[in-house]
């Protein structure tokens, strides 16, 4: 579909950070965003627009795409010494070459031992199995409520969604929602579980949801979107 012209990789050399070219059935017009958590273009166009009108286009965008590009806050790699959220209060990374490899938590700390340059992954590891325990019960006593079954809970790292739900009833959630406040993260949950009995977003399902969550399901929706840009940023480099 797409041509192969030299002139094609001239383009995309001059722009200042990578782009993914998506196009769509149902596309009226290119649109194009910059996706901070990645730091890359994501563009979308009409479904016969060749590779190289997309690249020319978004070339001509330059002086947009450099304001998006001065406006992203900075990533935040899990370092020693970096404060993180954790649970919607800041954690410090404390790295102990004495230390077991096994991150521990203790007094607004998290500390674990082992290689430096494994300490990354291994805070990273800690937060994701930390995630999965928690949900896993957060899902388990709303879905009691709801009167359904998950038939299994995940985690992951979904760029765009921070949870969703099968129609074989399995759930999957950002392990990332660990790091936001305890009210947050189970909005999502009860979002996902409220999928179990519907799949859809009709009145049916928003009002399990609303019964399930409680008072503060707006507000808790509200601060996700708030808070969500930097929880997608943390444990990035790039």
């Amino acid at each position: 579909m797409w041509s192969t012209a030299r002139s094609e990789a001239a383009l995309e050399a001059a722009l200042p950070v990578s782009i993914e070219i998506r196009p769509m059935r149902n596309a009226r017009r290119l649109r194009l965003r910059f996706d901070e958590a990645s730091g890359t273009l994501k563009l979308t166009c009409p479904w016969r627009t060749s590779r190289r009108s997309a690249l020319a286009w978004a070339l001509d965008q330059r002086e947009w795409i450099d304001a998006q590009m001065a406006r992203a806050e900075a990533m935040e790699p899990f370092e020693p010494g970096a404060a993180v959220p954790f649970e919607g209060k800041d954690l410090r990374l404390v790295w102990d070459p004495s230390a077991a490899r096994t991150s521990e938590l203790a007094e607004g700390e998290l500390r674990c031992g082992g290689p430096a340059e494994g300490f990354a992954r291994r805070i990273e590891l800690f937060l994701r199995r930390r995630a999965l325990d928690v949900m896993s019960r957060e899902v388990a006593d709303y879905a009691a409520a709801a009167k359904v079954t998950a038939r299994s809970v995940s985690v992951g790292d979904a760029g765009t969604r921070w949870g969703s739900c099968s129609s074989q009833g399995r759930i999957r959630l950002s392990w990332r929602l660990i790091m936001a406040p305890p009210e947050v993260r189970r909005y999502v949950v009860a979002h996902e579980v409220a999928h179990l009995a519907h799949l859809d977003h009709g009145t049916e399902f928003k009002a399990l949801e609303a019964r399930l969550y409680g008072p503060g399901l707006a507000e808790a929706k509200a601060q996700l979107r708030r808070l969500g840009p930097r929880l997608k940023r943390v444990g990035r480099r790039r």
